[in-house]
């Protein structure tokens, strides 16, 4: 096992180099480069002089090769640059940021698999009957209806109208119960469908009808036999949908004032903030990088099938 998560390490390392090298080049080289920084300082009527001094002042006037084994090292030992924008180093900020998003994006993530999952139980357990038929009814009604609108009109609705809710801000929790809400709603349809489709396949498979033949009770084969065989699968599409979540809950603080991680990259992109921009984007590579192999691990533990020496 230990050989196994030092071979998906060592995998991950080309595909963060190669992503702090088109993330460098993009700021850098397309974007601008350090002529776009040194305007975004000093104001778009700078002079050519004003733009040197500081371009010799920050380091930018030296070789791409120095300046990028620069970045690299930076990000090594955690300096992700400076924010203009809140006036603190960005590790900072992006410190900050993730608590304040993780108690949106947790909630959201284990709420909606727990909701996504139970739906997907009830409807392979009675497909083609009435229960499965409404609630398949029912969540292609949800998907069908565009995230932005769960958002607006949930606000509006639930937290304007009706006051059950607050409208804006991060105080306490009770601030992130609609936004819960409302992204769990939002995001149960499709999952619904999937997990139905397959414990569906489970269900139809010979030892699933053997140990029904045998007499036991259909909520345990279910249960254990349907469900555990289903739970490579989940947490496959957990694992990919974790980094979504992150996408997701930009909407989400945007509208409901939630100072995260999401709030904080859209407010980078509008005042060009480039180094927070360039850390929001590295951040949600390596999210994608690290969910995937904790997929991967959670695979391999819970089904004997795997090989571990084959897949080294």
């Amino acid at each position: 096992m230990l050989k196994y998560v030092a071979n998906r390490l060592l995998q991950m390392i080309p595909t963060l180099v190669g992503v702090t090298l088109l993330t460098f080049v993009l700021f850098d080289v397309v974007g601008g480069g350090k002529n776009a920084q040194a305007l975004n300082e000093l104001g778009k009527n700078a002079t050519p002089e004003a733009i040197a001094t500081y371009n010799k002042m920050h380091g930018l006037d030296r070789p791409f090769p120095a300046r990028y084994a620069e970045f690299v090292y930076n990000i090594c030992r955690g300096d992700l640059g400076f924010s203009n924008d809140y006036r603190q180093p960005v590790a900072r900020v992006i410190r900050d940021g993730a608590l304040v998003s993780l108690s949106l994006t947790v909630p959201l993530l284990l709420i909606g698999l727990a909701v996504s999952l139970s739906l997907g139980l009830l409807c392979a357990a009675r497909a083609g009957q009435g229960a499965d038929r409404a609630t398949l009814a029912v969540v292609t009604v949800i998907m069908s209806v565009n995230y932005v609108i769960w958002v607006t009109a949930g606000q509006y609705i639930f937290a304007f109208k009706l006051k059950l809710f607050p409208v804006w801000g991060y105080e306490n929790w009770t601030y992130l119960a609609l936004p819960v809400i409302i992204g769990v709603m939002s995001g149960i349809g499709g999952d619904t469908r999937l997990y139905r489709t397959l414990i569906l396949d489970e269900i139809r498979r010979p030892h699933v009808r053997t140990a029904i033949s045998k007499g036991l009770h259909p909520a345990r084969v279910l249960l254990r036999h349907v469900l555990r065989n289903s739970l490579v699968t989940v947490t496959t599409n957990v694992s990919l949908a974790v980094p979504f979540l992150f996408v997701g809950s930009i909407l989400l603080e945007s509208f409901y004032g939630i100072p995260g991680l999401g709030g904080i990259g859209l407010n980078a992109v509008n005042s060009a903030d480039f180094d927070m921009v360039r850390a929001v984007v590295l951040i949600g590579s390596a999210l994608c990088q690290v969910s995937n192999l904790a997929g991967d691990l959670v695979v391999a533990a819970i089904d004997p099938r795997v090989r571990l020496a084959k897949r080294s």
